[in-house]
């Protein structure tokens, strides 16, 4: 768990150093990790392999030797009387050719010859000894120390190995014979010296080569930079292309989507103002065209001075009612985190909505019906629910026939509520539909003006809508009639 723990705030100190961020850096360490370690890799396995090959092969050498020796120890009674000198130079010349100790012990475990005369009449008894004395020959390698310690059998010649395990008698005694190992530790060093300097080279090469590699392959991310901080500076607005690779393609994909979005909004963003300007602009122009006529009469007939003031006002209404409809917006814009959410009756809000606006319907001789399939409580903004669904049928009413209906039907199933509202009036043209929630457009301006709309009644319901995650539809026959569909959740969803 600890170690854990250290691997995990090692990671966090790495992350807040700049470099280790950068993904050349990342790919120039894995470009030297995967040249360097290879290399050590190979000169370990090389040097141990060229080892573990001179250890076996000296070995074997030495257990060949010293067999023929054994066979002329047996042949010359060495074990009963050690003064032969042909046995002891050629033991010396064994001592001396591998750099090494050569002890007889007979079946007593007595030494009864050791070539650097220090352990001659001891006792030897060790488990190499022991089980050599039952036909098992044993080498062991100690590099600690730099030797090979070898046991080899004296028996009589011309017995198999297999009567030697059934005749213990046969073997007389034991040659323990320890060789050096120094010959191979130099071949080893002086091995290890060159495949250093050849791994030096190529830790070198790797490190230029990993360079260029880390380089190479971010480059175009380079170039991605360059091309954002151009069209962040303003040099271009034209959607950028760096195709290196699959990632840097998806990469400018989505900066290109979003450049083309940001477009759309900077375009949207100054036709609202151009049309809000003009919006608020045109009653103002009105109001003093209709000052300027009063000023430049002397002497105005009190039924002219009302008439005009009339206008004024009127044009102060409708002034008004526009700056109203721009804070409603302008609020609408605002985050789902602005929304004050409540339980809130859906049937008796219609109600309340429907019987507000019935006044305006009969004036202009318009039935309004509310049609509730069943109960509905939901988890909403009662406010902004409430300008929402009073545009619609506001609407319904203002752009409908002399003797039309309004027909509103609420309805909900266990996820969902649904507002329908179909009217008998006008109709919207087709290629009209996909813009009509957009900031002050119009289907038909003249008829707009006169019944006193601004063009921001659905987007406000747009916006009110979408911020409780519902969706708002639209179907509609030119002269039939419209049916708007709004979708809400009954439960508010928490982002």
């Amino acid at each position: 768990m600890w170690i854990r723990s250290l691997w995990h705030k090692f990671r966090e100190q790495l992350r807040r150093l700049t470099v280790f961020r950068s993904l050349k850096t990342r790919f120039f360490i894995i470009f030297l990790l995967v040249g360097i370690i290879p290399s050590i890799s190979v000169r370990s396995s090389i040097l141990r392999n060229y080892e573990e090959r001179a250890i076996s092969v000296r070995t074997s050498d030495v257990q060949n030797q010293f067999k023929i020796l054994a066979n002329h120890l047996i042949t010359y009674g060495y074990l009963q009387d050690t003064s032969s000198e042909i046995i002891n130079a050629e033991l010396e010349q064994f001592s001396n050719l591998y750099d090494g100790r050569v002890l007889i012990i007979d079946k007593n475990f007595k030494v009864i010859k050791d070539t650097y005369g220090l352990s001659e009449g001891k006792i030897v008894i060790s488990e190499e000894v022991i089980r050599c004395f039952k036909g098992e020959s044993v080498s062991n390698y100690d590099r600690r120390n730099g030797y090979i310690e070898i046991t080899t059998p004296i028996s009589f010649s011309g017995v198999s190995h297999d009567q030697i395990e059934q005749q213990d008698d046969q073997i007389q005694g034991v040659m323990l014979t320890s060789v050096s190992t120094d010959t191979i530790m130099a071949t080893m060093d002086l091995l290890s010296r060159n495949s250093l300097i050849l791994e030096s080279i190529m830790m070198l090469f790797v490190v230029v080569i990993a360079f260029v590699a880390a380089g190479v392959l971010t480059a175009p991310f380079g170039r991605v930079t360059d091309a954002i901080s151009k069209v962040k500076e303003g040099f271009t607005d034209e959607p950028i292309s760096v195709n290196d690779y699959a990632e840097t393609e998806h990469i400018v994909d989505a900066f290109n989507q979003l450049l083309g979005r940001m477009k759309v909004l900077d375009d949207s963003r100054k036709e609202f103002v151009a049309n809000v300007s003009h919006e608020l602009k045109t009653p103002l122009t009105s109001m003093k065209v209709l000052a300027d006529s009063l000023m430049m009469q002397e002497e105005v007939p009190n039924e002219l001075y009302k008439e005009f003031m009339t206008d004024i006002a009127n044009e102060i209404e409708r002034e008004n009612k526009i700056i109203n409809d721009l804070l409603s917006l302008v609020k609408m814009d605002k985050t789902e985190a602005d929304l004050h959410v409540s339980q809130v009756d859906i049937n008796e809000q219609m109600e309340l909505i429907l019987k507000r606006l019935r006044p305006i319907a009969r004036k202009q001789n318009v039935e309004v019906v509310f049609e509730s399939i069943r109960p509905v409580v939901a988890e909403v903004d009662e406010v902004k629910l409430t300008l929402a669904f009073s545009n619609l049928v506001e609407n319904a009413i203002k752009y409908n026939k002399t003797g039309g209906f309004v027909k509103v039907i609420l309805d909900a199933d266990h996820q969902f509520f649904t507002l329908e509202v179909a009217d008998s009036g006008i109709g919207i043209p087709e290629e009209a539909q996909e813009h009509i929630f957009e900031r002050f457009y119009r289907v038909d301006k003249s008829h707009s003006r006169e019944i006193g709309g601004t063009g921001l009644g659905l987007a406000i319901t747009r916006s009110a809508v979408l911020m409780h995650r519902g969706s708002i539809k639209v179907s509609s026959v030119l002269e039939e009639g419209t049916t708007f569909v709004v979708k809400i959740p009954l439960i508010h969803q928490v982002s």
